[in-house]
């Protein structure tokens, strides 16, 4: 059985943020997409357009030293446009180190990603780690 398309889309950009492939990011992604990060920490906040997201991304790299890590567990379906990636990531910073579950619920519309909404396991811990 094929992979349903929304996955396989959501699939495309896990691998692509893995390998750091900013270029295929903003092909699956609309121009006006916004990513939302949880929490009460520095990244925290809406990031609207693929050029606050990709600057998003880039500074999660350069906050953790490139340790930063996504290892895609599953990903769920609706249907109707929604998509949901479940992850473990990993990263280093100051001398702490984050390892959570987490996941961003996708909506697409026709063959983009318009909107990123992120969860974390343990969003205490994720703001101490951020701070």
């Amino acid at each position: 059985m094929a992979e349903h398309p929304h996955a396989a889309l959501v699939r495309k950009g896990y691998e692509a943020f893995s390998r750091g492939d900013m270029d295929t990011l903003r092909e699956l992604m609309a121009k006006d997409a916004t990513h939302h990060v949880p929490g009460s920490h520095p990244l925290s906040g809406d990031y609207k357009g693929q050029d606050a997201i990709i600057e998003l991304y880039r500074r999660l790299a350069e906050e953790t030293g490139g340790t930063f890590r996504v290892e895609l567990s599953g990903i769920a379906v609706d249907g109707r446009g929604h998509a949901v990636g479940v992850s473990r990531f990993t990263a280093q910073r100051n001398g702490r180190r984050l390892d959570q579950t987490g996941c961003i619920v996708f909506r697409i519309v026709g063959d983009k990603v318009t909107d990123l909404d992120e969860c974390v396991e343990d969003i205490d811990a994720s703001n101490d780690f951020w701070s």
